[in-house]
């Protein structure tokens, strides 16, 4: 009854991923292009936090009494220590008022830019453990029978936007394996939806949905502040707070709302920017990493950057025909030409601060920064852990891992995982989909054996 509600709102934060944005001639380039600096506005880090922890930029929920009777029947969660009416709730969830002073429940940006580590939370780091999977029509029917039969008229009327998105966005939100992300197909569902410059909700589409859905990885939010522009493809430029509040299109009843909601988001990337990556906690061999910096430099710097004492950060966009990476993310969803449209005339590119998408034809060369804690990597999660990242002809096919007890895996610094000959459940990734792929990334591959295992030693330094 609450899982649905999970997966709309909270894929709903993903939505930053892609709203907003101004059409764009840029050509799509041969070869790698660096990305000029993008200046943010200013804004108080403690603020921020707190509005990211206890905000109502999500407006409507499921009522806080009808969360009490089904968290009984939830695994527990850590929670953030936060007092007064979220004392205990789940890290990724915040009760707060609806604008009809309905006590609700709602997800938070938690729900996928944090990943319970043992019994903490990494606030920042993508959730890598999601489970997109089933279809939830089923659990949004019991969820609204639950509003009809528990609810006050007034709690009943707090649900109504989340209810009506749900509806509309749940036949195209099942994904083929755990752990990848939706963000960009319900991007796609909401912009169909939605009036570009007033944001009133259509209840017939306006554009075309496309039936497949490509995944995402969730990358960490502490390399934000090294990158002059957002997403896989570095297609996000101009206000990076228009992006980030873009949850709220999951919800808003106009662009009065959505601009509330704005006036606390430079607080919030003011936060984002102040998160550091947590340590390697397991012992380093200083002599091997030493060598692994000097091969890193040599052979990773021009794309990833240097750290330490000289530490520079190059900003480059890398074309799909030289990293060679699933291109299907590419051009699905609001990459294509209506999308695109869509966002050229809407809100977030409007005013003296807009938002604007700037097309292109490959990924950005992130920056490396506790780069050990955020497996599995490429854009799409593909790949397990370091090692096989650094040697492709190790990559699995089919791989499975433990969605209930996950285990990381030291050495080879990733998800403890099982080479499968085929896809037998949906814990099983399968990199044969269109969308899935491992391949790509093949740069690790001249290196030696030994030369791959000083990188990744250096690695675990960053």
């Amino acid at each position: 009854m609450i899982k649905w509600t999970t997966i709309i709102v909270y894929s709903g934060i993903m939505i930053f991923w892609a709203c907003a944005a101004k059409l764009s001639s840029v050509d799509l380039y041969a070869e790698p292009q660096k990305l000029a600096p993008n200046p943010q506005h200013p804004g108080n880090a403690v603020t921020g936090y707190d509005y990211l922890v206890t905000g109502n930029y999500i407006k409507s929920g499921v009522p806080y009494s009808i969360y009490k009777r089904a968290q009984k029947f939830q695994a527990p969660k850590p929670d953030l220590n936060r007092k007064g009416l979220n004392t205990g709730i789940p890290y990724d969830f915040t009760r707060v008022q609806a604008p009809n002073g309905a006590d609700i429940i709602v997800p938070n940006c938690l729900f996928c830019h944090a990943q319970t580590w043992g019994d903490s939370v990494i606030v920042g780091l993508g959730n890598s453990l999601s489970d997109y999977t089933m279809p939830q029509d089923a659990s949004l029917k019991m969820s609204e029978l639950a509003l009809k039969v528990l609810a006050s008229e007034e709690e009943r009327a707090s649900g109504t936007n989340l209810i009506r998105a749900g509806k509309a966005a749940f036949p195209y939100l099942v994904t083929a394996s755990k752990g990848v992300n939706i963000a960009d197909k319900l991007t796609a569902v909401l912009a169909a939806h939605r009036d570009p410059a007033s944001f009133l909700w259509r209840e017939k589409p306006a554009i075309q949905i496309p039936d497949e859905v490509i995944p995402t990885d969730v990358p960490a939010w502490w390399l934000l502040k090294k990158k002059n522009a957002m997403f896989y493809n570095g297609f996000g430029r101009g206000d990076f707070s228009r992006f980030l509040m873009a949850a709220n299109l999951l919800t808003v009843s106009d662009t009065s709302e959505a601009s509330e909601v704005l006036s606390h988001f430079d607080d919030v990337l003011a936060f984002i920017y102040a998160i550091e990556p947590p340590r390697y906690p397991q012992p380093i061999n200083e002599s091997r990493a030493l060598t692994g910096q000097s091969i890193f430099e040599k052979n990773c710097s021009k794309c990833h950057g240097t750290y330490g004492h000289v530490a520079g950060y190059p900003n480059l966009l890398i074309p799909s025909h030289i990293i060679k990476t699933d291109s299907a993310l590419l051009t699905s969803n609001f990459s294509s030409k209506p999308y695109l449209e869509w966002f050229s005339k809407s809100w977030f590119t409007m005013g003296d601060r807009p938002a604007k998408l700037e097309p292109f034809n490959g990924y950005i060369a992130p920056p490396l920064d506790g780069v050990w804690v955020t497996a599995p990597y490429l854009h799409n999660g593909s790949v397990p852990n370091l090692y096989t990242l650094l040697n492709s002809k190790e990559r699995p096919t089919f791989w499975e891992r433990n969605f209930d007890n996950p285990q990381y895996n030291y050495q080879f610094v990733g998800w403890e995982y099982e080479a499968k000959d085929k896809q037998y459940t949906k814990s099983t990734y399968n990199t044969t989909l269109r969308g899935y792929g491992n391949h790509g990334h093949y740069f690790g591959d001249k290196l030696s054996d030994d030369e791959r295992w000083a990188v990744i030693e250096y690695l675990k330094t960053l």
